[in-house]
């Protein structure tokens, strides 16, 4: 069971960090959604659950060789979170490294993910990770 931390920098990134990199995907996909109110509404408010899932235009985060919804989910959640902190508590949590680490932890996810298809959509499934990863490097900021 992941607890909630509220309240203090050093415990809330700590919850964050932990989330973002320290679990599994499915752990961070069930701890997600229970976090969110049966109607949609969040439930939990101190963290941002909220998500487009992978915004990529006319592709969104699935198609028939790839499935990337959790691991546009988690990497979604990195970046808001490491903003959030940085709102919240002062400079530190959102920068370069951190979002280069985000990218990476997104990229694990999605090839994850791909490693779970059927033989022959391995391929074009790994292509497509690689693809959108190329896409967060390039227009993800900082």
């Amino acid at each position: 069971r992941i607890a909630s931390a509220t309240g203090s920098a050093t415990a809330d990134a700590a919850f964050v960090q932990q989330l973002s990199f320290n679990t599994t995907i499915g752990t961070f996909v069930t701890t997600a959604r229970a976090r969110i109110g049966p109607s949609g509404a969040p439930g939990d408010t101190w963290f941002d659950w909220s998500t487009d899932f992978c915004s990529a235009p006319l592709i969104g985060n699935t198609g028939r060789s790839f499935n990337f919804t959790d691991a546009c989910r988690r990497h979604d959640f990195g970046y808001r979170n490491a903003k959030l902190l940085d709102r919240r508590y002062g400079a530190g949590h959102w920068s370069a490294d951190a979002r280069q680490r985000i990218d990476q932890q997104f990229l694990a996810d999605m090839k994850s993910s791909c490693m779970s298809r059927s033989v022959i959509n391995v391929p074009p499934c790994l292509s497509w990770a690689y693809m959108y990863y190329g896409a967060v490097r390039s227009a993800g900021g900082p």
